[in-house]
């Protein structure tokens, strides 16, 4: 990150001076005139204008009221010392207690991901711990004591926040959740000498593009029809109990599920008390006879879980309540076993706010979506360990398992046969870290944790052991139609060659970010690019890469295959399998992302059409006929 204290010394020399200056203004975009803090157009809330290092400042909070701001710039300096502080900007203010919200985190800057942040507020509850992750936070390297330019832009539902001169968008905010709205605009911050403002303005622009945010990807089994009550005080109700054991009468209205499956109480009511406030939710499921069945949820600050009158936990998860550092964020990382009857049952839930945000959702966590074109069949659970890649020798009729962790040294390769039974739990011995392997010519090559192992398939044994100079995480393995073999290095951003008994770096950084699965097909590499959670190609002949497909932000592209129709079949490792057309068409195939089960290094056997996935964490092997439409 570029810094710029805004001022030229005279002690600068004269050649970098000029740089400075031509930089700025081939790069800087236009800025319109700054409001002066003394203009009576600001309103002032607990604020003081004043001097901070060499500039009027203002510090605290102001308003500019006669502003209908909808879609445009608005810039300012900040200077921070370091301290625990949220300075930022306020913008869309329709009322004082409705307003969207974005400000830093200095004391975090450096060392966690959400140092800056975007958060609506509505009701007066500001509802940072509900938006967190990709489109509301990042991490900024944010210099102390050192005027800072931040520039935000604003267009429809949309928002994206740069830092001095900075060509790409520190912060990206895919939706702005009070919608398509317009208000004032302004200043939020401290008056304790840890945060000032200097040289505010705001321009309309109606004419700012922006390109389309990511498709929303909802988790798999939400539970999205909701009703929540009015508001209460803690001091009014037990939320030991449930309401009508208590005689309490409850009015219920429908609310509404975002697409990561959030219900933000905030949107629907006020806080009513100062120390902890109260509502119940209730969703009614359907059991088609009596069963178990596994609920992930999340919530913010306080949670009872009730089953048809019944207690079945309770939850705290406030700022700070578990350690210092602890934030409270929502997110489905809670799990109850619900003991369903059959026929219809009333799952509600009593959520108590302190402070943060005010919220909760809700899954099945043993939801696994399968496609029309996906029929389960065989599985193996509870007898691999941490199973990573899969591959079918159509010679012997067994699929080789790389087992990932048991003891270091002493991991292993299992052989499966094609009716589900495990022939040889440890066939092969004495590896580190086996990930992706490849079978060629009567020799299976496995990518160990620093080095490429080659495995005789007809004794088990290790044959020969190939260090790899400079790996960071090598993970995965293809071959070129000359034998040439490639391998993926997680951590180091590049793909190591293995060509006559020698290693060398042929590709590293640049579009390859983060590298996992790899293919050779039709003269290219395909490469699972994590960085960016899209599948790429590479060209051998100038090493130029293209973009075959995305999968999404976070996505971890693992294992790919051909299904011998002129498509690939491409893994996501956080539980999703594609189909990916020529033309880089997506259909989910599979979805097993709720329970968690993972999918990695899997493989297609043509000649079944049958799908063979490690599921890693969740040691199982689970596989699918796929059946493509006719």
């Amino acid at each position: 990150m570029k810094v710029t204290n805004h001022t030229i010394c005279c002690s600068i020399p004269l050649r970098t001076a000029v740089v400075t200056v031509l930089s700025l203004l081939v790069v800087a975009a236009p800025r319109a005139e700054v409001i002066d803090f003394e203009s009576d157009r600001w309103t002032l809330v607990n604020a003081e204008i004043g001097q901070h290092m060499g500039r009027k400042c203002l510090s605290g909070i102001a308003y500019l009221e006669d502003v209908e701001f909808e879609d445009g710039v608005i810039e300012v300096d900040i200077a921070v010392d370091g301290s625990r502080s949220y300075p930022g900007i306020v913008f869309r203010k329709t009322s004082p207690g409705d307003y969207e919200r974005f400000y830093v985190r200095p004391h975090r800057a450096g060392l966690y991901p959400d140092a800056l942040q975007y958060t609506p507020v509505f009701n007066g509850i500001a509802g940072w711990q509900l938006y967190n992750g990709d489109g509301s936070t990042a991490g900024v390297e944010l210099p102390i004591d050192q005027w800072v330019h931040l520039r935000m832009e604003i267009k429809g539902t949309q928002a994206r926040l740069y830092i001095d001169e900075s060509e790409e968008p520190a912060l990206e905010i895919y939706e702005l959740q009070h919608g398509l709205s317009k208000g004032a605009i302004g200043l939020l911050g401290p008056r304790d000498a840890t945060a000032y403002f200097s040289n505010f303005s705001y321009m309309p622009d109606p004419d700012l593009q922006f390109e389309p945010p990511p498709e929303p990807m909802p988790p798999l089994g939400l539970i999205t029809d909701w009703e929540i009550s009015q508001p209460f005080r803690g001091s009014e109700i037990d939320v030991e109990h449930s309401p009508e054991s208590q005689g309490l009468t409850l009015t219920w209205q429908p609310v509404e599920t975002r697409p990561g499956g959030l219900v933000d109480i905030a949107r629907y009511t006020p806080r009513v008390g100062r120390v902890a406030d109260w509502v119940w939710a209730r969703s009614t499921i359907h059991a088609d006879a009596d069963t178990v069945r596994e609920l992930r949820y999340g919530y913010s600050d306080y949670v009872g879980v009730f089953l048809n009158g019944r207690l079945l936990c309770q939850g705290f998860s406030a700022y700070q309540s578990r350690d210092r550092s602890f934030l409270g964020i929502i997110g489905l990382n809670d799990v109850v076993f619900l003991p369903l009857k059959k026929g219809e049952n009333e799952l509600l839930l009593a959520v108590g706010e302190s402070f943060g945000g005010w919220g909760f959702m809700a899954q099945f966590g043993d939801t696994v979506y399968a496609g029309p074109s996906m029929q389960k069949g065989w599985e193996i659970t509870g007898t691999l360990k941490y199973p990573e890649s899969a591959v079918y020798d159509e010679e012997r009729d067994v699929i080789y398992v790389s087992n990932y962790l048991r003891d270091v040294g002493n991991e292993f390769i299992s052989r499966v046969g094609l009716d589900g039974e495990v022939r040889d739990l440890e066939w092969a011995t004495g590896l580190t870290r086996p990930t992706g392997m490849l079978l060629d010519n009567n020799r299976l090559y496995v990518v160990e944790r620093r080095n490429l192992a080659v495995i005789d398939v007809e004794t088990g044994a290790i044959s020969d052991r190939y260090p790899i100079p400079g790996a960071g995480f090598p993970n995965d393995i293809a071959r070129d139609a000359t034998g040439t073999l490639y391998i993926s290095d997680s951590q180091g951003n590049k793909i190591h060659r293995f060509k006559d008994g020698q290693f060398d770096i042929w590709l590293e950084g640049g579009a390859i970010s983060d590298p996992n699965g790899l293919l050779f097909h039709d003269g290219r590499l395909l490469v699972g690019n994590s960085g960016d959670g899209c599948l790429k190609s590479v060209r051998p002949e100038d090493k130029s890469v293209s973009v075959v497909t995305c999968l999404g932000s976070g996505a971890i592209v693992d294992g790919i295959k051909t299904d011998g129709q002129g498509n690939l079949i491409v893994s996501n490792y956080n539980g999703k399998v594609y189909l990916v057309s020529p033309t880089g068409d997506k259909t989910l195939l599979l979805d097993s992302s709720a329970r968690p089960m993972n999918c990695a290094d899997f493989d297609f056997i043509e000649s079944e059409q049958l799908l063979v996935i490690p599921t890693f964490i969740d040691n199982r092997i689970m596989t699918y006929t796929y059946q493509p439409a006719p």
